[in-house]
């Protein structure tokens, strides 16, 4: 059995914070050198190459990528084998907390949708918990900008709908969306009776950073 105290936790979520917020992650910006070797189109070409030059202007003075710098979605694998010391949630929410405000990053999170007061320090985090095998604690922070979110969809589909339902909707969710972000998509059980189908967008800040403990 391993023994990880919160402060370990509350540390590196800190630093992922501020990591994510201010470094793109080298596989987005392969994605994006790609694209642009391809692009036909000056205007197109040109944009990429402006992305390119914000996000080194970022890695070198280490200020954000975005000026939105995002809900804190905090992903945790947990392993079987590991015994956290003390109150994981609040550990992580501690940590977010230290890194918005250290990092001074942009405060984004509002207590109630309705009465939009900001929460001062962009917690809670919004935390996905996955038991897994093993005495590791695997933590990624990806600060979800609403840019892009906002045009995100969900749709309940009947199950006679297939997949030809499926991707109409898709294509549908995306052609609205034009030229603003891109879509990741992935499979997840549901009930004999459901065919639920949800389009989460992202922009090319598809910020993310990983620690392992």
């Amino acid at each position: 059995m391993k023994t990880i105290n919160v402060e370990q936790i509350i540390q590196v979520v800190r630093d992922l914070c501020i990591e994510a917020n201010c470094h793109l992650p080298e596989d987005i910006k392969g994605a994006i050198a790609g694209c642009k070797a391809c692009e036909p189109f000056d205007i197109a070409k040109n944009i990429l190459e402006k992305i390119e030059e914000n996000y080194g202007i970022a890695d070198a003075d280490n200020v954000p990528i975005c000026q939105d710098t995002g809900l804190a979605c905090v992903f945790l694998e947990i392993g079987q084998d590991v015994h956290i010391e003390g109150n994981l949630k609040d550990a992580v929410d501690e940590g977010v907390r230290r890194g918005y405000t250290e990092g001074f990053l942009r405060k984004s999170c509002v207590k109630d949708p309705i009465d939009r007061v900001n929460t001062g320090d962009n917690t809670p985090a919004v935390i996905y918990y996955d038991i897994v095998p093993g005495d590791g604690l695997k933590i990624t922070v990806a600060p979800k900008g609403f840019g892009s979110e906002n045009m995100s969809q969900i749709k309940m589909l009947k199950p006679s709908d297939g997949l030809a339902g499926v991707k109409d909707f898709i294509l549908k969710v995306v052609e609205e969306a034009g030229p603003n972000p891109c879509p990741p998509i992935e499979t997840l059980p549901t009930h004999i009776a459901g065919l639920p189908c949800a389009v989460n967008i992202n922009c090319h800040v598809t910020r993310h950073k990983t620690a392992v403990l």
